[in-house]
Order: structure tokens, then C-alpha cells, then sequence
């Protein structure tokens, strides 16, 4: 029996796309968070930081409420664009986008708070809007902090189970990730190749924290050779 390499491809297509919708959506709205005192800033970020807390499960369930064929947002997708999100593709991606915002917004505003005011208020006596501060100050010195957000939310993508299983289902070679993979393969009997795909995941999250770990403990010791 030949290896079935489609649910590795699926896997870095939802990823990809993910990461994507969450490095997109995160920097500006972790950029407002940091820098802004308003009503209801703790509801609100504690809202975003909820899927770290919940079940996937959970998520997943309230996903479907949302995007079911009678969901608010699903019922409007589909009338007025013909877009299904449930058993698609796109549900996926979805549910891999919700769980790894957290990750890539903590890392983001952390970076952000970390920063030196006085640099962007150097910017903002010289004239400098504040979305030209954001991009040409805020953003850049945020980078470590992006960084590590990104490749922590893809790989979180990567392994994303639970709520992918209950928006976008497990058909074979349409929204069979690998982590679903691995699980109705050792449930079918298929152990060879749940082995496989358990070795490749474990082998790229070692990679991944690794490399996490390798690109903070260089850019500490960048900024501190450049604070000498």
C-alpha cells in the first residue's frame, strides 16, 4: 500500500492560509491593545484569549453554529456569496485561524509593549502620523515578536484537531489534515502510516520549538551587543 502524502499537503495549505488570515488580523489589533486604555479592554482580550483555555471541541461546536447552513454568518456566505465553510476546506482553516490567533497576538503585543516609547514619540515630534509610526517604528522593532508569532500559530495550525474535525469533517483527500489522519488511521488498524505522519509531526514541532528558542536567545544577545 503506497503512502498517502494528501492529508501532509491539506495540512500545509490550512496552515499556510491560517497563518496568514492571523499575522494579517493580529499586529494591528494587538498594536491597538498595547497602546490604548479603553471600556471593556479586558472582556475583550480576554475573548481573545479564550480558545487557549477552551476545548477544541467547544470551539468547533460554536464554529458550526456560526458558520451551519442556519448559522448567522454561514446562512449569509452562502446566500449571498454560494460559499459553504462547513465539510470544506475552508472550515478548516477557519478553525486552525480562531486557535492559533492567541499564540500569534500574545507574542505580537508582547513585542510591542517591550518597546521604547521614546523612539515612536522621537517619530510623532517629527510629524509622523500614527499609522506611519505603527509601520515604520512600531512594526519593525516588533519583528522578534512577529516572528515567533508566526511560526508558533503555523505550527499550532499544523496540529489542529479538534475544532477541524467538527466544523470541516474528515473527508479522505478534501479536509483529512494529518492529525485526523493519524487518528482514523491507528483507529482503522493503519499503523504504518499513522507512524509516519506521527514521526513527521513530532520532528517539525522539535524544529519549531528549536528554532523559537534559538531566534530569541540570538536577538537577546543582539540587543544587548547593541545596547553596549
Amino acid at each position: 500500500m503506497e503512502f498517502d502524502f494528501i492529508p501532509i499537503i491539506l495540512s500545509l495549505k490550512v496552515a499556510l492560509a491560517s497563518v496568514v488570515i492571523v499575522t494579517c488580523s493580529s499586529i494591528p489589533i494587538a498594536g491597538l491593545m498595547a497602546k490604548h486604555k479603553f471600556l471593556g479592554k479586558d472582556v475583550i482580550e480576554s475573548l481573545i484569549t479564550l480558545p487557549l483555555v477552551l476545548p477544541p471541541s467547544v470551539i468547533g461546536f460554536m464554529l458550526l453554529v456560526l458558520f451551519g447552513k442556519y448559522g448567522p454568518l454561514g446562512s449569509l456566505l452562502e446566500q449571498w456569496f454560494h460559499i459553504r465553510v462547513v465539510f470544506t476546506l475552508a472550515g478548516a482553516v477557519i478553525a486552525a485561524a480562531v486557535v492559533s490567533f492567541p499564540l500569534m497576538y500574545q507574542a505580537v503585543k508582547a513585542a510591542i509593549e517591550s518597546i521604547d516609547q521614546n523612539l515612536e514619540q522621537a517619530a510623532r515630534t517629527l510629524g509622523a502620523r500614527e499609522y506611519r509610526v505603527f509601520l515604520t517604528i512600531t512594526v519593525p522593532l516588533a519583528w522578534n515578536g512577529i516572528i515567533a508569532g508566526f511560526v508558533l500559530a503555523f505550527a499550532r495550525s499544523l496540529g489542529e484537531f479538534g475544532a477541524t474535525l467538527m466544523i470541516a469533517g474528515n473527508i479522505s483527500g478534501k479536509t483529512q489534515t494529518m492529525p485526523l489522519a493519524i487518528y482514523f488511521d491507528n483507529d482503522a488498524g493503519n499503523l504504518r502510516d499513522a507512524s509516519i505522519l506521527v514521526i513527521i509531526m513530532t520532528v517539525f514541532s522539535f524544529l519549531v520549538i528549536y528554532g523559537v528558542n534559538r531566534w530569541g536567545r540570538g536577538s537577546r544577545q543582539s540587543s544587548r551587543k547593541g545596547g553596549v
